[in-house]
Formats: C-alpha cells, sequence, structure tokens
C-alpha cells in the first residue's frame, strides 16, 4: 500500500507541474471543480466525503472557487443545506485540467504496455470495490 500512496502523490506532483504552466489555481481547487461540474456531487458534506478532507477544508475550497466565480451556491432541497453548481466561467479550468490528465495517462502508457495498463485498472478497480465494499 505504501507504493500506491508513493504514486498517488507522484501523479499529483507531476499534475500540479503540468497545470502550473497553464493556470495559477492549485490542483485542489480544480479537481473540487471537477468534482461540481463532471462528477456531479452537490452538497459540501459529499465533497468532503469524496475528497476524503474535513468540511472547513471544502468550505474554504468552495469559498474560493465562488469568490473567483466558478461555482455558486444554490438553495437546496430544504432550508439546511445548499447545492454546488459550477458556472459556465468555469469551463475553461476544467479544460485545463482534463487536458493535463490525458497527458499524464499518455505519459504513463509509454512505461506500460496496452495489456498491463488493463490489467492495472482491472486490478485498482477490484481493490477500490473491495475497500469500498468493507467500509
Amino acid at each position: 500500500m505504501v507504493q500506491v500512496a508513493s504514486l498517488r502523490r507522484l501523479l499529483a506532483r507531476r499534475l500540479t507541474q503540468m497545470l502550473s504552466e497553464q493556470t495559477s489555481r492549485p490542483l485542489a481547487q480544480l479537481v473540487t471543480l471537477k468534482f461540481i461540474a463532471v462528477e456531479g456531487v452537490r452538497s459540501q458534506a459529499a465533497l468532503a466525503e469524496r475528497m476524503m478532507v474535513d468540511a472547513p477544508a471544502v468550505s474554504r475550497l468552495v469559498d474560493r472557487l465562488e469568490e473567483d466565480g466558478l461555482v455558486k451556491r444554490c438553495p437546496g432541497e430544504d432550508r439546511r443545506c445548499v447545492r454546488l453548481e459550477s458556472t459556465p466561467a468555469s469551463q475553461k479550468e476544467l479544460e485545463l485540467l482534463e487536458a493535463s490528465e490525458h497527458k499524464l495517462e499518455d505519459e504513463a502508457r509509454q512505461h506500460l504496455t496496452a495489456s498491463e495498463m488493463r490489467e492495472l485498472k482491472r486490478l485498482l478497480d477490484k481493490l477500490q470495490s473491495g475497500l469500498t465494499q468493507s467500509a
């Protein structure tokens, strides 16, 4: 498991390097934006769970994205919660993240065969599924 954590840090560092050439926005903000805009995460509680951070950290991330006009807080189903939505202004940042993710994936493919990539994906999916079920 140490290798998985190490690889995760390496990928995040490499992605940050790629993005720093195109935007000053931190990776955490871009990932937050992706979860809201692409994956449909609509509440701060769900966002905190998905990102594996505490509620205050998510609140600060969303505050910054809202200040920059990339996210808006809308009334939720009841008065106790808000629904998060991305704005059209977020599209450019999302495109930068997506392009960098594809570039990083292409780099990874240079080190593994197509068969090895499929096997890696299968094993990671299996591990994630198993750990999710036991949680």
